[in-house]
């Protein structure tokens, strides 16, 4: 689904990528217009099916709505295009990534794999809400490097409104935000090795961010973008230290 979702979105800004990111497949001309829509209708279709065959309402549920949300997201009819709105933008992505991702798979393993009741632990609260703040964060990063396509075809985002360097140093700050939250949860934990594990994790990745973002060359639109993958890099490491939150 997330492979459909990303692919409508590039098929609806082939101009602006043009622009942004000239080097995807679509705006550079490497794939046409016809087989980047069979891609996104075939892992459309395959993810739909899959959330059937698990027989699963959670994993049903997820990839249905994450399906409706990327595509009001993107796509380019009446009341929808909800990039051109900053604040709906971030509600979708943070709505997905954050909150339908997090949970419903919480929810599908505990009931439909290991059969217990649904009873939401300390980790998959703390998951949520951490991860919750990141989404925010990658919603608003994602378009810092992209300000001059965006500002050309009337995106206006949050960095197209408010500066590229503004929102960098908020993205930065509401990070550290959250990792001196893991920090305290992980202090107040009874169990001394995930106490040391929760501790010593984040401030490491809180460090290296810190050390990262203070060389970030915020007129090049290339370190940005290459920060802005750095910031996923942070997001996937994050599912390494969840589990030791008790």
């Amino acid at each position: 689904m997330n492979i459909c979702v990303v692919g409508l979105n590039q098929l609806y800004d082939i101009q602006i990528d043009k622009v942004n990111k000239p080097d995807l497949p679509l705006a550079r001309g490497d794939f046409s217009v016809e087989f980047g829509s069979a891609i996104v209708a075939t892992f459309s279709i395959l993810s739909l099916a899959k959330g059937l065959a698990f027989k699963s309402p959670p994993v049903l549920s997820a990839v249905v709505i994450w399906f409706l949300l990327g595509s009001a997201y993107s796509v380019d009819l009446p009341f929808l295009r909800w990039k051109k709105y900053p604040l709906l933008a971030a509600a979708c992505i943070l709505c997905v990534r954050a909150l339908v991702i997090n949970i419903a798979f919480f929810v599908h393993i505990q009931k439909y794999v290991l059969g217990r009741p649904i009873m939401f632990t300390k980790a998959s609260i703390f998951g949520t809400t951490f991860m919750s703040f990141f989404v925010a964060v990658i919603a608003l990063f994602k378009d810092i490097p992209d300000v001059d396509g965006d500002r050309h075809y009337g995106i206006q985002s949050f960095s197209v409104q408010l500066g590229q360097e503004r929102i960098f140093w908020l993205c930065i700050s509401m990070l550290l935000m959250a990792y001196g939250s893991a920090v305290v949860i992980g202090v107040s934990s009874q169990y001394p090795l995930n106490m040391m594990v929760t501790v010593f994790g984040h401030c490491m990745l809180a460090s290296i961010l810190w050390l990262r973002a203070r060389g970030v060359d915020l007129k090049n639109n290339a370190a940005l973008a290459s920060f802005y993958m750095f910031i996923w890099n942070l997001f996937y490491a994050e599912y390494f230290l969840i589990p030791f939150v008790r």
